[in-house]
């Protein structure tokens, strides 16, 4: 498709959405996503994970292909030749006296062929050429399934973030509505005499300053929300909604995570089978040194005579089978560079795969110890947010009393708001955190 028509209807798209006739009517239904519904979507539309599967089917069907060339490949040959005759004769073989085409690479002036070819090639080269493919074909696998972690660890991070965002702006519209009412509070007093003016610009300025947090809040929502949309729909100003995230859940032991994560890591998987591929070249290099034999069986005919007797009877249907045997001799030392430039790889390979066994142990560690830890703090959290709660109702009670000052109530207020963000953030952080020791472990 032209460029400059891609732009205009990229650009005649964004224009819609701007007025408000995008793709997605105005009173169309919210869908409601549940987070395995996004991880299936996000699947569908992320184009690193659709290269990572591009990958892997590319590398199995390369596999096959090395598998299929170690069996005999078949061939129906048929050609028609005619020669030009030099004007003199030589003996026909199958007839006699005949007619000496004038090139001498030729056999006769005309020429049949109508032969079924089978060749086969038997060497160690081939052999090392299947272990390489295997090798790259579960690597390609194991890279798969790494791209499919990683791309449910970005989906769940967005997803629990949209829902968080969700919550803070529930807890800001809160702390507005209670700053408001405290304004109206200090109005009251100040009209019975009872505070200074001054209590009135302080809760004036707080309420402004919740209403300014509240607009920062949606700000951050919608952004949330559309980075989760671009993953999951045709048209990220799609409405959806989140389904809320179970509660807290006792964690698993930490020997069933060490079991999980050593037999189900796609990271060391993918190491060791990078070293088996390096190991497969190797041993392809040094079948250099080594003679390959080709075997052939050709039944048919090649005669003069497009037929299956020649004249006086003369059989032209028959077959041939030849064998041949290449011994290298000498190539300038160019096998034994080909076996050093793979011995390196395979050394380079090695490393690869001890240092993803050591990243697996400190990312159990980490992981673990995140979220042993998350879930340790939700009920530290969930105690804050009562005790702020309290904090603040006495301190208001007390300021309608004429016994505490506008500062307190204000600092309250800040108490309450901020242990209910805090409790948001926690229950993201448990989410996030518990997720990644789902996904390390290859149970989620």
């Amino acid at each position: 498709m032209n460029r400059a028509l891609i732009t205009s209807l990229t650009l005649g798209l964004i224009s819609a959405g701007l007025h408000g006739q995008g793709l997605v009517p105005a009173n169309q239904a919210r869908v409601v996503v549940t987070l395995e519904d996004a991880i299936h979507r996000a699947q569908q539309n992320e184009p690193a994970f659709a290269g990572a599967r591009g990958d892997q089917q590319s590398a199995a069907i390369d596999r096959y292909l090395t598998k299929s060339a170690l069996l005999p490949s078949v061939v129906y040959h048929n050609q028609a030749l005619y020669t030009q005759p030099n004007g003199q004769k030589n003996q026909g073989g199958q007839t006699g006296n005949q007619p000496a085409p004038i090139f001498i690479a030729d056999n006769a002036v005309r020429e049949y062929a109508s032969q079924a070819s089978i060749n086969e090639t038997v060497g160690l080269k081939q052999f090392a050429d299947v272990r390489v493919a295997s090798a790259a074909a579960a690597r390609a696998a194991a890279e798969l399934e790494v791209a499919r972690r990683g791309l449910v660890a970005a989906v769940v991070n967005l997803y629990y973030t949209v829902s968080n965002a969700d919550r803070k702006q529930t807890v800001l519209t809160e702390a507005l509505n209670e700053a408001q009412s405290f304004t109206d509070l200090t109005q009251k007093r100040e009209t019975a005499r009872e505070a200074a003016h001054a209590d009135v610009v302080k809760a004036d300025l707080e309420r402004q300053q919740r209403q300014r947090d509240l607009t920062d809040a949606r700000v951050t929502a919608e952004k949330a929300r559309l980075e989760l949309a671009v993953l999951l729909f045709p048209d990220p100003r799609t409405p959806y909604a989140t389904v809320a995230a179970p509660g807290k859940r006792p964690l698993p032991t930490r020997e069933e995570v060490n079991s999980a994560a050593a037999a189900n890591n796609p990271e060391v998987r993918s190491a060791l089978a990078g070293l088996q591929q390096s190991d497969a070249e190797v041993l392809g290099a040094k079948a250099a040194y080594l003679p390959d034999l080709a075997l052939n069986f050709t039944y048919g005919i090649d005669a003069p005579q497009f037929a299956k007797y020649g004249p006086d009877g003369v059989r032209n249907l028959g077959y041939s089978i030849s064998g041949t045997l290449d011994i290298p001799v000498w190539d300038w030392f160019s096998t034994q560079k080909r076996v050093k430039q793979s011995e390196i790889h395979r050394d380079v390979a090695r490393v690869s795969l001890t240092a993803a066994q050591r990243r697996l142990i400190a990312d159990l560690d980490e992981a673990y110890s995140e979220a042993n830890a998350a879930n340790e703090e939700l009920d530290l959290l969930d105690q804050s947010v009562r005790t702020a709660a309290e904090s603040l109702r006495l301190t208001r009670l007390r300021y309608s009393a004429g016994e505490a000052t506008v500062l307190e109530v204000v600092d309250a207020q800040n108490a309450y708001t901020a242990a209910e963000s805090a409790q948001a953030d926690g229950a993201l952080r448990y989410q996030n955190a518990r997720a990644g020791l789902q996904i390390l472990t290859g149970t989620l």
